[in-house]
């Protein structure tokens, strides 16, 4: 069904993704576009139902663009430092919001994650007909709601290619494989590529050089397999709308470059389906949800994309990768048994290249000190150090020392972000 859409225009606000966020959740769609928006661009759009356009600092007021003028639909223009401003407390806000965009423009709140997922199946198997596409299905949740997505939309014309680096946590290759090649039927390659990744990044020790090596071995390998393939014209990606804002949108200042916005060659010989892009996380997780994908894959904490690679501080070995995954394993299901899980934003173990002396069997020995890093943010900018309970850190002290082979220490990290980040490298 086509949905009411509420645009919002770019014109040097940095509140643009919070504005959207908060008339999404009155359950009416919105997108931001650029001041730049033309005439004939705008024509394409269906379903507007008004036209806020968001100003930034601008003593002499917000101006409109004559192709917002010459469109003919309710607009409304906002200057944050001038005199139409929106509230600030958010209840004010709110309300001022629902006033406008039910009362004084009819929006009907039929953005919801059914009419989403209906929509997307329609204009799917519109873009690809009965061809062929193929996705790189790490387990992450992006990748996993586009497959479950298209496994709906065009089943068997569907090939997800697993690649298995050797840097996943416990337990989630064996998901993937599970989820998808079993219960939704998908067509998988599921590719173990351990020994590759890991030889090359032996004796590497510098963290951004140890990313670039994880990064363009996965390309390659991923390369290899599509060329195997026969007929496919087309790559799904998992490109979300934060990305796609971070990377640089209208007049917006790029946060950082996402490999899937701006990062493929210009000699693509696929065309992109790109199906959740206009989603913000938490939608994406919802649309997981409505899908019927597990709460363990849907509601999977934020990783790296090198993985425990990252958590393996300094040159990889073997035997502390398989540490760092075991004391990751024992900290996520003790703080699932104690009601964490959703409440503390991201926990995960690291293990530094350094070693202590230890007593085990009454004889000393060097082990490696496990680190539990817990913490809570709203944006990732900053952060919070979650406070544990001393029985629970004793409980995975216990565990880790008991189950964890060559551990003789577990750290809890107090470093709040600034002056730390979130992950160690």
């Amino acid at each position: 069904m086509q949905q009411d859409m509420i645009l919002i225009i770019d014109a040097g606000s940095d509140k643009n993704a919070q504005l959207a966020r908060e008339i999404r959740d009155l359950g009416v769609y919105t997108e931001i576009y650029p001041y730049s928006l033309g005439e004939e661009e705008l024509s394409k759009l269906v379903g507007i139902k008004g036209v806020i356009v968001n100003g930034g600092v601008n003593g002499e007021g917000v101006v409109i663009s004559d192709a917002i003028k010459n469109c003919r639909y309710p607009t409304v223009a906002y200057e944050y430092d001038g005199a139409a401003a929106l509230p600030e407390n958010d209840d004010e806000r709110k309300a001022h919001l629902s006033k406008l965009v039910f009362d004084t423009w009819g929006a009907e709140p039929n953005w919801n994650m059914e009419n989403f997922i209906a929509d997307q199946v329609e204009l799917i198997r519109k873009q690809v007909g009965d061809k062929k596409v193929l996705l790189a299905l790490s387990g992450g949740v992006d990748s996993s709601v586009v497959a479950a997505l298209l496994i709906k939309a065009i089943g068997n014309n569907l090939t997800c290619v697993h690649v298995n680096h050797g840097l996943l946590r416990k337990g989630e290759p064996e998901q993937v494989i599970n989820v998808f090649g079993k219960e939704l039927g998908a067509n998988l390659v599921y590719v173990d590529a351990t020994d590759r990744f890991l030889d090359k990044l032996a004796g590497v020790s510098e963290s951004e050089t140890k990313r670039k090596i994880i990064g363009a071995e996965f390309i390659r390998v991923f390369e290899e397999e599509a060329r195997k393939l026969k007929g496919i014209d087309f790559l799904a990606q998992g490109t979300i709308y934060p990305d796609i804002i971070e990377s640089g949108h209208g007049t917006a200042k790029a946060v950082k470059a996402h490999h899937n916005v701006g990062g493929l060659p210009d000699d693509l010989q696929f065309e992109l389906v790109e199906p959740v892009k206009m989603l913000f996380k938490d939608e994406v997780r919802m649309v997981g949800k409505a899908l019927g994908l597990p709460d363990n894959m849907v509601f999977r904490q934020p990783f790296p994309g090198p993985g425990l690679g990252v958590r393996c501080i300094g040159a990889i070995t073997r035997d502390r990768l398989e540490a760092v995954r075991e004391s990751d394993a024992i900290l996520r299901e003790e703080f699932e048994n104690a009601g964490l899980r959703g409440k503390v934003w991201q926990y995960f173990t690291c293990i530094p290249d350094i070693k202590s002396v230890g007593v085990k069997d009454n004889a000393r020995y060097m082990g490696w000190a496990v680190v539990i890093r817990a913490v809570n943010t709203v944006d990732a900018m900053t952060a919070e150090i979650e406070e544990i309970d001393y029985a629970l850190l004793h409980k995975i002290t216990n565990r880790i020392i008991n189950e964890v082979a060559g551990v003789n220490r577990v750290l809890y990290d107090l470093t709040p972000k600034p002056t730390g980040t979130i992950e160690w490298e």
